[in-house]
């Protein structure tokens, strides 16, 4: 058997194992819960102790393979199942807790306030860009252009008065350039690199599978997949479009229930657009940490262990606010958890859109810096395999 086959079917195996677990959760009967459904026998505590047991694979991995214990490949794997395991943990408690409800009460600061945060902070992003984009890359107009388009995610909702933003041109034309934008500018300063790494079939498949969770990830704790019925819901399948304002403008959005399974799923091309980038911006730099393990590089070994466990921390943070106001209100109460909730969640607030937008800077910054740093070093960008 080829080398190249023989380390695919290694890596699909963790795979296989995970897939077999998450068709036989699907299994399990159906009991209700107050505000949201449980299934039998499971509750949002069996949803911590599982993403505890993730983090727990996560870091053993890592620290067996900075003390030579174990190769590098097989602490891939471990990493791999560490997040995939985390991930299904935060899921599982998301979906498993009952929803909290909040009054406009319970808002940190009255959305009066919007208008002028969102057009003072994005339009401050905007002047940062051009400062430093011409004081520090004035050869990289790009960077420049990025930052501006940045600004305009904030600020675009107030720029355009009245119900007339909702289908603005200006508003489709910030959404669908953002993944061009970043896209080339992956593809000019980090391409080669890039193209070189993902030849290790370990690496890209290493790359492709935790983007791949983290975009399921995504879709389920913002309420766009979900495994259970909750009350309320018909019992017939439903399936409709309807237009919804998700991410500056109205989208069509596909809405599928099928109760027997249950599942509900929720598709629109700006849930596509945005979940699709920022899984395919941790997967590349999953990809590039495995390649450090995969040639057993100094840099490597003190960067992947941390590189490894922020994949989920930084993603939890950008794109989880329901997530983080029910953790709130297990650990501190909902007095705490309100403010919390209205910041990341309402639709309207600039603290929302600074964090997704905050995401998409955080992943490309990082990749182009990793993508640098091994080159000034005058580190080889083939591939060979350490084990």
């Amino acid at each position: 058997m080829a080398p190249e086959q023989s380390s695919l079917r290694g890596f699909c195996r963790p795979l296989s194992i995970l897939f077999c677990l998450l068709v036989g959760l699907t299994q399990i009967p159906i009991v209700s819960a107050h505000g949201s459904t449980a299934t039998g026998g499971l509750s949002q505590g069996h949803g911590i102790i599982l993403a505890l047991i993730g983090v727990s694979l996560l870091s053993g991995a890592s620290v067996l393979k900075r003390t030579n214990h174990i190769s590098p490949t097989v602490a891939l794997y471990g990493v791999f199942v560490g997040i995939a395991v985390t991930a299904l943990g935060a899921v599982l408690f998301e979906g498993l807790s009952p929803d909290p409800t909040y009054t406009a009460h319970s808002m940190p600061f009255p959305r009066s306030w919007y208008p002028l945060l969102s057009v003072s902070v994005g339009s401050m992003i905007m002047l940062v860009s051009l400062v430093v984009g011409w004081l520090r890359w004035p050869t990289r107009p790009r960077y420049t252009f990025l930052g501006l388009l940045m600004g305009l995610w904030i600020s675009y909702p107030y720029l355009i008065p009245g119900q007339a933003s909702d289908t603005h041109p200006l508003g489709y034309a910030i959404v669908v350039a953002t993944p061009l934008l970043v896209g080339y500018v992956i593809w000019t300063d980090a391409g080669s690199v890039l193209r070189a790494v993902l030849r290790d079939p370990i690496v890209r498949w290493f790359g492709v599978g935790v983007g791949a969770i983290m975009a399921l990830f995504f879709v389920s704790v913002t309420g766009y997949l979900s495994f259970f019925a909750e009350e309320g819901l018909p019992h017939e399948r439903v399936i409709v479009v309807i237009p919804t304002i998700y991410q500056l403008v109205t989208w069509p959005v596909l809405e599928i229930y099928l109760p027997h399974i249950p599942l509900f799923i929720a598709i629109s091309p700006a849930q596509l657009i945005v979940v699709g980038m920022l899984s395919t911006l941790i997967g590349l730099n999953a990809a590039l940490i495995a390649r450090h393990w995969r040639v057993e590089e100094r840099a490597g070994l003190t960067e992947g262990t941390a590189g490894s466990a922020a994949i989920v921390g930084s993603c939890t943070c950008g794109c989880c606010g329901p997530l983080v106001a029910k953790i709130a209100v297990l650990a501190a109460g909902p007095s705490i958890a309100a403010p919390l909730y209205w910041i990341f969640v309402d639709s309207a607030s600039p603290v929302s859109t600074l964090f997704i937008i905050g995401s998409v800077v955080l992943f490309t910054g990082s990749l182009i810096y990793s993508v640098e740093s091994t080159q000034q070093a005058g580190q080889p960008t083939s591939i060979v395999p350490a084990d």
